[in-house]
């Protein structure tokens, strides 16, 4: 089997872990292991630690890329739940994985914030993407979750399941 790295992009406490931890347990439901990249906990890794800084953020993002992408090779499905601001960034990721598919997770920046239990948007909002920084979206997403979608996120993750399988 060939790997694929799925990228789940949106603003900051939009739903993208949520979304990434269902649909790895979707897959394990059906036999199939996924390999989940947080962006968060890597970032929590790095030592030093890394900053919300441009500079910073382009490490984290590309590290992330690659990471994703070796372990896609491997024949492994890897799942990215990542901000990834920037179209460069997520551009960036497809083109060194073996498959891609970029997943938008489109939550109102309202919801997001009144969601946001790590307090991102309170303690960095000058640096949050969608609040401080310009938040560019998939131009052509492979998936689009709609804000009514997080209700289910199982049943998501199913849909998604399939379209992973497709990738």
């Amino acid at each position: 089997m060939t790997g694929v790295v799925a990228w789940l992009t949106g603003l900051p406490s939009s739903g993208k872990t949520t979304l990434a931890r269902a649909i790895a347990a979707e897959l394990d439901h059906h036999g199939e292991h996924a390999v989940v990249l947080d962006s968060d906990e890597l970032r929590a890794a790095f030592d030093p630690p890394l900053g919300y800084d441009d500079d910073s953020r382009v490490h984290l993002y590309l590290t992330l890329a690659r990471l994703a992408a070796s372990i896609a090779r491997q024949g492994h499905i890897v799942l990215v739940p990542a901000t990834a601001h920037r179209r460069a960034f997520r551009d960036a990721a497809r083109a060194i994985a073996p498959a891609f598919v970029e997943i938008f997770v489109d939550t109102p920046l309202d919801e997001c914030r009144r969601r946001d239990t790590k307090g991102l948007y309170a303690a960095n909002a000058p640096r949050a993407p969608g609040a401080g920084v310009a938040y560019e979206p998939p131009l052509a997403p492979d998936h689009v979750v709609q804000p009514g979608d997080h209700a289910a996120p199982a049943t998501i993750a199913h849909a998604l399941v399939h379209l992973l399988h497709r990738a």
